[in-house]
């Protein structure tokens, strides 16, 4: 698995406009290619009398499915320099769609190229991204008493409290840089004088 990757921080709309052109870029979050294909769809159902909405999506911490489409632009003027962009910036589980008004100026195959991908750049800067790190899942059993300090002290040193439960003993799911794992226990350990119980389980993505 890859230790981290970024992505969008929010969906938003980002406009620019070139020799008469509208571009709007939307860029928006997408844990799945599912995600993705909503709102490609979305934003056809917004924009029905748009000259075109070229669209592109990097799945995958590893980037492992991209995906493009110039819907109607010249053959790798739109999808691909929008999904060129997104890799280029390293951004990961996000879609963006360019929704184009044609303004009755031809711009050429490069300034296709250039007026895509810089809307995806443009988006990119004005919403923000996030870096989101791999983290190693695990549950910290504590009784009432020491809980409320022990989940104020974890969340104090930036432990990620992921969920609290209340039964006869509270759990606490956390997440842990794999890194942090040893001395997170001997940590514990000391700040509940032994009494809690740490189990380690799989592994997911958490922001940093």
């Amino acid at each position: 698995m890859q230790e981290q990757y970024r992505t969008v921080a929010r969906e938003g709309v980002h406009e620019i406009e070139i020799n008469k052109s509208r571009f709007l870029c939307t860029l928006a979050p997408a844990a799945t290619e599912q995600d993705a294909q909503d709102l490609v769809r979305r934003i056809r159902r917004e924009h029905p009398t748009a000259t075109h909405n070229c669209w592109a999506y990097v799945i995958g911490a590893d980037a492992g499915l991209q995906k493009a489409s110039d819907d109607g632009e010249p053959g790798g003027t739109a999808g691909v320099p929008m999904l060129q962009m997104l890799l280029r910036r390293e951004v990961r589980y996000a879609v963006a769609v360019v929704t184009r008004y044609y303004g009755g100026v031809k711009l050429g195959a490069g300034g296709l190229i250039r007026a895509y991908g810089g809307a995806v750049g443009e988006a990119l800067d004005a919403l923000g991204t996030i870096t989101r790190r791999r983290f190693r899942l695990a549950t910290v059993t504590v009784d009432h008493q020491r809980a409320g300090k022990l989940e104020n002290d974890l969340r104090a040193t930036g432990r990620e409290v992921r969920e609290v439960r209340y039964a006869d003993e509270v759990t606490m799911d956390i997440g842990l840089p794999e890194a942090e794992v040893d001395a997170f226990r001997s940590w514990l350990a000391d700040t509940t004088a032994g009494t809690a119980v740490l189990e380690l389980g799989g592994e997911a993505y958490g922001t940093v």
